[in-house]
């Protein structure tokens, strides 16, 4: 659904407005209601779509923190 050219800011504003439609439909449709119901699906997707990308671009720092800690436990070997 969504590509790295919409900011994290972006998605985040798309997940308030989709949020805010569904609350909306609830209070005035009901929230059994198809078209409330569907609005909470959409969000749904907005808020796993926007957990993938977060997570994606968290891996690289994980990684580096690995390698960091790793370094850090081997350099006073190599010092010594």
């Amino acid at each position: 659904m969504y590509e790295h050219r919409i900011s994290h800011n972006e998605m985040i504003e798309e997940i308030k407005a989709k949020r805010e439609l569904m609350i909306n439909s609830a209070y005035s449709l009901g929230f059994t209601s198809e078209v409330t119901i569907k609005y909470s699906q959409e969000l749904d997707e907005l808020i796993n779509e926007y957990q993938k990308v977060m997570e994606a671009s968290s891996r690289p720092n994980d990684e580096i923190k690995f390698a960091f800690k790793q370094m850090i436990m081997i350099l006073p070997k190599v010092l010594v």
